[in-house]
């Protein structure tokens, strides 16, 4: 309920649409209210001055006058903690669908002041701000975010807040980041191993016992009854499978038309995995997906990232 509330709150406060960045806050999108402890501070002055009002005492009429003079101090500067704030930058490497993505918000602040207290959240589910630290007026902060789908996430609107200096105010204001963040595709939890590599590098390097074990891994769905360890499985109480040394100058083909008995999103989840796989084993490979000119053959990380990349954007079937 309290969400819903909130929610509907925000479409009377700006932005109210998505805004290229940087964003610079002004008085005009810096909102202030008291905390709980500021409407307690309140009543207590309130309290204070009917009682020297009442009983005729002048030295509680100025302490009740100097705390309310405080109490409105304190707005004041709470949202001076926010004016002239700039919002610079928001990035984040990009992670397979489901797991926690980390942003990186950059603000800078050129007017000198000193800004302490800023917290970083996402709205409406602000419970664990990041704390966005300025050292001399620059600074970010890093926030999780999850993701559930590959392909583009629409960034939400972030909220900036402060309760400095006294606690008696809450100053806070959004941004709503325009750029979207990439996230790959899920791999394959389980499934057939790596493809073995082509070419002429391939027929003359390939060990053709495969008796020299490389290391063990887990049994995946596919893999062929000869290549499984019995003593070592064993001993650990799961199956475990040889992998055997590949030749350096193989290159491995990822087709999608290879995988066509798979429904769409399998299909994608598993070139994933083998993109990883081939990776992490050094191992030169090319992705051919449909209506795309293939990509590589290469290895290197940027090779990795135009693989996911293509396989995150891929329509849906």
């Amino acid at each position: 309920m309290r969400k819903r509330v909130y929610g509907w709150a925000l479409t009377f406060t700006r932005p109210r649409d998505p805004e290229p960045l940087p964003v610079t806050f002004d008085r005009r999108r810096v909102y202030v209210l008291p905390t709980r402890f500021g409407l307690f501070y309140a009543v207590l002055v309130a309290t204070m001055l009917l009682g020297g009002l009442n009983y005729n005492n002048n030295p509680a009429l100025l302490l009740a006058l100097l705390l309310g003079g405080t109490g409105l101090a304190s707005l004041v500067a709470a949202q001076l903690q926010l004016s002239g704030l700039a919002v610079t930058a928001i990035d984040a490497e990009p992670v397979p669908a489901g797991q926690m993505m980390l942003l990186h918000v950059h603000a800078k602040a050129v007017d000198g002041r000193v800004r302490r207290g800023l917290q970083v959240a996402l709205d409406p589910d602000y419970e664990d701000p990041a704390l966005l630290d300025l050292q001399p007026g620059n600074g970010q902060a890093q926030l999780l975010i999850p993701t559930s789908q590959r392909g583009w996430l629409e960034l939400p609107r972030l909220r900036i807040a402060t309760c400095h200096p006294l606690g008696l105010a809450r100053a806070w204001s959004h941004v709503w980041p325009q750029t979207p963040m990439l996230v790959y595709p899920r791999p394959e939890t389980d499934g057939p191993p790596l493809p073995e590599g082509s070419g002429e590098d391939a027929k003359a390097r390939l060990h053709p016992s495969g008796e020299d074990p490389h290391h063990l891994r887990g049994y995946r769905h596919g893999d062929s009854r000869r290549s499984i360890a019995w003593k070592p499985s064993a001993r650990h109480e799961s199956l475990l499978v040889r992998e055997y040394q590949q030749p350096a100058g193989a290159d491995i083909v990822l087709e999608w038309h290879s995988l066509g008995g798979l429904p769409h999103e399998t299909r994608i989840s598993r070139l994933a995995r083998w993109v990883d796989e081939a990776e992490r084993d050094g191992r030169r490979y090319r992705l051919t997906l449909p209506a795309q000119p293939a990509i590589g053959p290469s290895q290197s990380p940027g090779h990795r990232h135009d693989c996911l990349r293509a396989l995150a954007l891929m329509p849906d079937g």
